[in-house]
């Protein structure tokens, strides 16, 4: 019997570009949350394929990455060119908490663990072509990439790869953007535990494949740049890119074919 209550899942017959909604209760949230999916077309009748947990950024929702990024459209015409096996994208909501959960336990409702287990347990459960056997990546940009990076290396033995893009490396470098100061963030971003490099060179021996990259023109540059060289110093195996570009979606839809193209090599 499911865990998941109050489950209603779009129906087939009026996606548009593979597009599909989930919302459920969620335990962790204690309400209900939202859920953007991207099921390859032909192939719903496939079981465990693999999927890429993929996160937005400050003041976005479960929307951004499709209808902002275009990433379904940028999946589907790669599958479809043979550039890359069918792939499902799971695109959550990041709990809706101010206006960037960080993806973080908060007081009002654990968006970690809403990401982690709620949302990847029930999509296994009712999104066709999945399973408990599908093999997981994580991918976001901004605030979302340095969830793809902490979260990616927390859950390290869960995790097949993950990518990152223009991230935040740090929970300060959010302040600029968000109303809501670093105390009101909870325990959890106050201590080390909030550093994408605490759990890098935590779980150093377990780390999938991962990758980050950054725009030339981004104000995170030198943050990203000094991750780099952090890991280089640590001996912990990535691969850093840089691309021209700034903070924004034109720079994020044509760099996600790099994730997918990344995750498929794996």
């Amino acid at each position: 019997m499911s865990r998941y209550q109050n489950v209603e899942l779009s129906a087939p017959r009026y996606e548009i570009a593979g597009l599909r909604y989930l919302t459920f209760r969620s335990e962790a949230l204690g309400r209900r949350g939202d859920v953007t999916l991207f099921i390859p077309p032909g192939c719903e009748s496939e079981s465990g394929l693999p999927a890429v947990l993929l996160l937005h950024g400050v003041y976005n929702s479960h929307w951004a990455w499709s209808m902002q990024g275009g990433a379904h459209t940028t999946a589907l015409a790669m599958i479809e060119q043979g550039e890359i096996d069918p792939i499902v994208l799971i695109m959550p909501s990041d709990g809706l908490w101010g206006d960037g959960s960080g993806y973080l336990p908060h007081s009002s409702g654990d968006s970690e663990k809403w990401v982690m287990e709620d949302v990847v347990g029930c999509c296994s459960e009712v999104v066709p072509c999945l399973s408990q056997h599908s093999r997981l990546f994580i991918a976001g940009q901004s605030m979302g990439g340095h969830a793809a990076l902490r979260l990616g290396s927390k859950y390290a033995s869960l995790v097949a790869g993950f990518s990152a893009h223009s991230s935040v490396t740090e929970l300060k470098h959010l302040l600029p953007f968000v109303q809501e100061p670093l105390s009101a963030y909870g325990e959890v971003a106050k201590s080390i535990e909030s550093l994408p490099l605490y759990w890098l060179k935590k779980n150093c021996a377990i780390l999938p494949g991962f990758r980050f990259d950054c725009g030339t023109h981004d104000e995170l540059i030198q943050a990203n740049r000094e991750l780099h060289r952090s890991l280089e110093e640590a001996g912990i195996s990535h691969v850093y890119e840089e691309f021209e570009g700034t903070h924004d979606w034109e720079y994020w839809r044509e760099h996600i074919a790099d994730s997918l193209r990344f995750f498929n090599s794996i």
